[in-house]
């Protein structure tokens, strides 16, 4: 049977895909490059396995357990992952403060699913190159990336951080409720273990490609870090938090609920709040949310869509999503109707004679779903106020709005 597939290599793999790409950068479109500096490619080969690296202990076996069980001399690399750190500076920073010595770990876990099950299987293999001693791991569900609003996601990132603390060989499992009962956090472990069978399999990463090359270069990573010691650590996770809160501004990393596709309804209740962490990716957008509420007063916002079906619709949904993070009230139509925001939700080539239109006609701030740039000046000229687009920091955007209705 299996003669009916032959082998296909390497290099015919990447022809293909270059084909398909018709001409398009191969990097820009297919790598991914990672807060840790490493570069995901858009598939593994059997030759991309790395050789020997440090044999890892792993039992398939692990308990539920909760935040106050936490040993007092465990090495808290979690806390460095709740200011911002990345996978790599927290395992690498956390095995420098082991000293060797204290095998006892906590480790936060994030959303960035197969980097949370590779960066726990790296920690063991880097363990074994400083001591013979079973290293413990405690695995707790980060709250930096927990939000006031929306609790159901916050409950689906509850479950994927657990998935990959258990495909990573932890021994102990924290699951922090973030605004969902405290049952379902109890419940989501006894599922993932009564009826999801995940204690059953040891390792269940070992031999992906994928994940093997993710953990070696993971483990390559940290152990840089622990070379150069605790010197500019606070520094570098500094800089590792700006460049994630200017992700999530720029809404390149998503948030569900939060920096993108929110409930346009949610209003978080009086006293809602989440554990005490000194940083949330959430809070900027949550900010400006809950200053509209506090205001009684949500901005109407009209998405006023003309001409090409395809650039109207994509602009006007793009538009629904922003206006959405900050609470405002969003409504889209064919025709001019009172509001206090006008978007504008066409085609690049339409918006100048269409801008022209509208600002005549209301009184209103006018602004441009898009970001012509050749026709910017011509639409200021018409009376645009400002223009909302892909890659812009949502944050500042939304604020000066909000401000400016308020």
């Amino acid at each position: 049977m299996w003669e009916e597939f032959p082998p296909v290599s390497t290099a015919e793999w990447e022809a293909a895909i270059r084909a398909d790409l018709k001409g398009a950068d191969y990097e820009k479109k297919l790598l991914w490059r990672t807060d840790e500096g490493i570069v995901v490619r858009p598939f593994y080969r059997v030759e991309d396995l790395p050789g020997t690296t440090g044999q890892a202990r792993f039992t398939g076996t692990w308990q539920t357990a909760v935040a106050a069980d936490i040993p007092k001399e465990a090495v808290r690399g979690d806390l460095l992952l709740e200011q911002g750190a990345t996978a790599v500076q927290e395992l690498g920073y956390a095995l420098v403060e082991s000293q060797g010595k204290r095998n006892t770990f906590v480790f936060g876990i994030g959303t960035k699913y197969f980097f949370e099950i590779a960066k726990l299987r790296a920690a063991r293999q880097l363990w074994t190159r400083l001591s013979s001693a079973p290293m413990v791991i405690w695995a707790k569900t980060s709250l930096a990336d927990k939000s006031l609003y929306d609790p159901s996601a916050n409950l689906l990132r509850c479950t994927t951080e657990a998935m990959s603390a258990i495909f990573g060989g932890c021994d102990f499992l924290v699951i922090e409720s973030a605004r969902f009962p405290e049952h379902l956090a109890r419940s989501l472990a006894r599922i993932l273990r009564e009826e999801s069978h995940f204690e059953e399999v040891s390792d269940p990463g070992g031999g992906s490609y994928y994940i093997e090359s993710l953990t070696a270069s993971i483990a390559a990573e940290s152990w840089k870090v622990y070379e150069a010691g605790m010197e500019g650590c606070n520094s570098a996770i500094a800089t590792a938090r700006v460049a994630k809160e200017k992700a999530v501004a720029q809404r390149k990393r998503t948030l569900v609920g939060v920096n993108n596709y929110p409930d346009l309804n949610e209003v978080v209740p009086a006293g809602a709040s989440l554990s005490a962490t000194p940083w949330r990716m959430a809070v900027p957008f949550e900010e400006i949310r809950q200053r509209v509420e506090k205001s009684g007063k949500r901005p109407r916002v009209l998405l006023l869509q003309r001409g090409d079906v395809k650039m109207k619709m994509a602009r006007a949904n793009f538009c629904l999503n922003l206006f959405g993070c900050a609470g405002f009230e969003v409504k889209t139509a064919e025709a001019l109707e009172p509001a206090d925001l006008v978007v504008l939700c066409s085609s690049d080539p339409e918006y100048p004679p269409f801008a022209q239109e509208v600002c005549q006609q209301t009184q209103s701030p006018v602004i441009v779903a898009g970001n012509p740039k050749d026709q910017t000046e011509l639409l200021r000229a018409a009376g645009v106020k400002d223009f909302a687009y892909l890659g812009m920091d949502a944050v500042k955007f939304l604020s000066h709005w909000q401000e400016a209705l308020s």
